[in-house]
């Protein structure tokens, strides 16, 4: 018997007949022995009505009425699962964010929680019943109803479960866990029964979609064990918990993400001297443009080349900003080039194995592939490749990493 905080997504919840479901798998967990606290999203497709429906009205919506608006989506979904389980002989109670005291700050649409009051989630559990909370909602010090962002049902969930010192966070979701690369890509793909939060970290900043990176910070903070799992069909998941002592001997490398969306921008020739980054960098991140890997190489000349990687679809507007940049710095050219990729090895495993990088530039060259830049961490390798590549290139490392097997091989890159 224990605590369990569970999140069911927009696709989980999605029609009535998935809330039924849910409600069934609550009550067994609730027959079980297990005190239930269920964080919901609004129904599948409901946030992104609401919205539209705003900007008929407005192109451009006020920050708090658009909060009003939005945190209606998941007032309806917990009501709706509140009836399913009385249906079902299960007594239930729904809150929306701000009944239960999710106190935020007051950035309206990408609020932070700052502290949650528990005492009436208690009072309802120690009386037999499963607690429905609405989340991505919170309220801010004044009163009004905040937002907490996409995907902030998950970070709801985990703050309620890290406040009730929870045994588990379960995040139900339409995969069935985390997997050493996406399935799509790579059909052998092998779902991990665990995964370090810096691992979890990494892979979600580096395009697994799996979970919010708000929310697996949050929980690698307060130290809740997370497990994704799926809504549709039975399993144990992958468990996302801190790293052990045993973990140490553990496979090199746990996952490979890949993002499709980069694009990159060279400014060459530009006097090496100091504060030349600053003057580079400056005005792209002014510019609300997020820069993502950077490489800066000095000439013999005096003269440094500067690189780095942004979003593809904020590619056009940093390269005229560079253009204009140019002419000041005294540079000799700018390149830009939007068809590229990005891959990268994660993997706690890497602080005690030499040798992963060679084996990941082999692999790769063996298929033909150029490595156009290189990042590096203490437990990740980034390369950006031509996106032409990209696939292959993914294909090709979790094979020599020997990651779809039922047990990673540990002598590899050593």
């Amino acid at each position: 018997m224990s605590l369990i905080v569970q999140k069911y997504g927009g696709t989980s919840v999605g029609t009535p007949e998935r809330i039924v479901e849910v409600a069934r798998r609550i009550r067994r967990w609730r027959e079980q022995g297990h005190d239930i606290v269920v964080v919901v999203s609004a129904m599948s497709g409901e946030t992104n009505r609401l919205l539209q429906i705003a900007r008929e009205i407005t192109p451009s919506p006020d920050p708090r009425e658009l909060d009003v608006l939005l945190s209606t989506g998941e007032q309806v979904t917990i009501a709706l699962l509140c009836m399913a389980l009385h249906r079902l002989g299960c007594a239930a109670r729904s809150y929306t964010g701000a009944q239960v005291h999710i106190r935020t700050d007051s950035t309206f649409n990408k609020a932070r929680i700052l502290e949650i009051d528990e005492q009436k989630v208690r009072g309802d559990l120690a009386q037999g019943r499963v607690v429905v909370v609405a989340g991505f909602q919170g309220v801010d010090g004044a009163g009004n109803i905040t937002t907490l962002g996409r995907g902030g049902s998950d970070t709801t969930a985990v703050a309620l479960a890290a406040a009730l010192k929870a045994g588990e966070c379960q995040i139900y979701t339409d995969v069935d866990g985390v997997y050493t690369t996406d399935p799509r890509v790579v059909p052998q793909a092998r779902r991990l029964e665990r995964i370090t939060f810096e691992e979890m970290l990494e892979m979600s900043s580096l395009g697994s979609k799996v979970l919010q990176i708000r929310a697996v910070e949050f929980a690698g903070k307060y130290g809740v064990p997370l497990r994704v799992l799926s809504s549709f069909e039975e399993g144990e998941g992958t468990l996302i918990t801190k790293e052990e002592q045993q973990d140490m001997e553990q496979a090199v490398i746990s996952g490979i993400a890949f993002n499709r969306d980069e694009a990159k921008l060279t400014i060459l020739g530009v006097p090496d001297e100091p504060g030349v980054a600053y003057r580079i960098v400056g005005p792209i991140g002014e510019a609300n443009i997020e820069l993502d890997m950077i490489i800066q190489n000095v000439g013999a000349d005096g003269n440094t080349d500067f690189t780095f990687t942004v979003h593809r679809s904020d590619y056009q507007k940093a390269l005229e900003i560079l253009s204009r940049l140019a002419d000041d710095l005294g540079a000799r050219e700018v390149e830009g080039d939007n068809r590229i990729a990005k891959i990268s090895l994660v993997g706690v495993g890497m602080r005690s194995h030499a040798g992963i990088a060679s084996t990941m530039f082999r692999a790769l060259a063996d298929e033909g592939i150029n490595i156009r830049m290189i990042s590096t961490s203490e437990i990740k390798i980034s390369v950006v490749v031509d996106d032409k590549y990209l696939e292959l290139g993914v294909r090709a490392l979790h094979s020599a990493f020997g990651l779809g097997g039922a047990v990673q091989d540990r002598s590899r890159g050593e």
